[in-house]
């Protein structure tokens, strides 16, 4: 029996200390080498302080900023995930009703871009479409006190285009644009209630 359990022991030991120790530590070395950035979260940070991620989707809900798609997870990284409810649900049907209407209302917007009631697989989604960016240009210009040409502007210059020309669809990071948008009209500090 002891002829058995040595080896076995010992491919286990080996085992552990291959795919348990050393395979984590070299991929950690290697992607600290070659995209320190992307290893660390691709963290944004403000005056000194880390205020997200560029690959986390978080919300945003002041008049003065782009607002995200919606969240199925309350934008909790810990619970990312979809609502896993189907097309045909009538839940999923009056949560997609009560968004474009709040959509609607809020920005003043005849159309309703489909990224602005339907939350990602994720619940995390960092991008929004150009199309749902342009939409809340008129609310975000009125809260800012900036004519409208000027926040199209800026988020013209904040659309990522397709990876490779070909894959994907263009799209707007909303915590990078939203930064751009304090940096280049920052919004009047609001005075304390008494």
């Amino acid at each position: 029996m002891n002829e058995h359990i040595r080896p076995a022991i010992t491919t286990l030991g080996l085992m552990i200390a291959l795919t348990g120790l050393a395979y984590p530590l070299a991929m950690t070395g290697l992607g600290q080498a070659l995209m320190p950035e992307q290893a660390n979260s691709s963290l944004l940070s403000r005056d000194e302080h880390v205020v997200g991620s560029a690959i986390v989707g978080q919300a945003f809900d002041a008049p003065g900023y782009l607002h995200p798609r919606p969240s199925a997870v309350d934008y909790d990284a810990a619970a990312a995930g979809a609502s896993n409810l189907a097309p045909t649900s009538a839940s999923l049907l009056a949560d997609q009703a009560e968004r474009a209407e709040a959509f609607r209302t809020e920005n003043g917007a005849s159309r309703v871009p489909v990224d602005a009631v339907t939350t990602s697989g994720s619940g995390l989604d960092p991008h929004i479409s150009p199309q749902n960016a342009a939409a809340q240009v008129g609310r975000i210009a009125q809260a800012r006190g900036v004519a409208e040409p000027e926040i199209q502007r800026l988020i013209a210059q904040h659309v990522e285009p397709r990876w490779l020309g070909i894959f994907g669809e263009p799209r707007v990071n909303v915590l990078l644009t939203n930064l751009a948008l304090d940096a280049a009209f920052p919004l009047a500090p609001t005075a304390p209630s008494s």
